[in-house]
């Protein structure tokens, strides 16, 4: 984290980014991120940096999206460095090199106009707007529909300076007001809070920018009975399947090499059912007209070898020199070793 760290905030790219430019194009964003990412000895696949990436442009599209007005987003920021400033705490150095970046940070837009912030925070909004990538904790927390797009809020504190939505006020042309009219808002909001600090340390207020998964989530924490449930099913899955089995010895035994045991009082055979339950087969039957119902198909693919001569000819035409050895009593789990083996 330390070497990332120190990377990210190296004082010739920091000065590079100060300067006045045009937004990064996403190729080039792509390229810094990679780079930042693989500043330290940790290496990730391309499946993995293509996770990561998603995950870190839908979460700051996220943060930039659900600020209550513009000049948040430098909140939005601050609680940025402040996280990253809790990281390098014991190292004096790269803390030094993260203060002075903060101050700059302070020193440069803490006096911009709202119209400043604002055409910010919507030139980072078309940069990210067709990013509608789904990511799990939003889909988990609601704020994220499953089109990947993100829920507003109609609830909670208005933005710091506005008051609460539903009154209308109209004045004289002396700005006497004259009358007042209510109207319904859509959302149970409150009074907006007192406003967060932009100085180097103070409380940010804003929740935007902090850790999103120091939430605790009960559903994940303590085991209910449905993911009691899936545990159960989870270890299951994760033991070998017979079904797998059964079917690969079939296929030995297609093939002439199994011995066949036929066991007595109970059937040997399988049935293919394609309704959801037994009692709607059946009352899908009774209804089906008579001359559209047609009889059961029987298929034996048991047969022995010896039985059958169009296989045993087929059989014949392997090449000696190429002979199938399969062990007729642990054939299904030589196929299955096989397949283990591909996966």
């Amino acid at each position: 984290m330390n070497d990332i760290i120190t990377t990210m905030f190296n004082k010739t790219f920091m000065e590079e980014l100060f300067k006045p430019q045009e937004l990064y194009s996403k190729k080039a964003l792509r390229t810094v991120f990679d780079r930042l990412a693989h500043a330290s000895i940790m290496r990730l696949n391309q499946a993995s940096m293509d996770k990561l990436y998603d995950l870190m442009t839908m979460a700051f599209k996220y943060q930039v999206l659900l600020c209550p007005r513009p000049k948040d987003i430098l909140l939005v920021s601050f609680n940025h460095m402040d996280a990253i400033k809790d990281f390098i705490r014991d190292s004096p150095s790269i803390f030094n090199q993260v203060d002075e970046i903060f101050r700059q940070l302070i020193e440069m837009y803490s006096n911009l106009p709202a119209g400043e912030f604002q055409l910010i925070r919507q030139t980072l909004l078309i940069f990210f707007q067709d990013m509608h990538i789904r990511v799990s904790i939003f889909l988990k927390d609601k704020v994220q529909n499953s089109n990947g797009r993100f829920v507003l809020p109609t609830s909670g504190p208005v933005p710091y300076g506005t008051q609460i939505p539903g009154l209308i006020r109209m004045f004289s042309y002396n700005g006497d007001e004259m009358k007042k009219c209510e109207f319904p808002n859509g959302g149970s909001y409150t009074s907006p809070l007192q406003e967060g600090s932009f100085d180097l340390y103070g409380d940010r207020i804003l929740k935007l920018g902090t850790n999103m998964y120091s939430v605790s989530r009960p559903v994940e924490t303590h085991m209910s009975g449905t993911s009691k449930s899936s545990a159960s099913h989870a270890k299951e899955n994760a033991a070998p399947n017979p079904l797998a089995k059964e079917e690969l010895n079939l296929l030995a035994r297609l093939m002439g090499g199994l011995e066949v045991k036929k066991t007595t009082g109970s059937e040997s055979g399988f049935r293919v059912n394609l309704f959801s339950t037994d009692e709607e087969e059946e009352e899908a039957a009774i209804l089906r007209p008579s001359e559209l119902s047609y009889q059961f198909i029987n298929i034996q693919a048991t047969q022995d070898q010896q039985s059958n001569e169009e296989l045993a000819r087929i059989m014949g035409e392997f090449k000696e020199e190429d002979p199938v050895s399969l062990s007729p009593c642990s054939k299904g789990d030589d196929l299955l070793a096989m397949m283990d083996g591909l996966l």
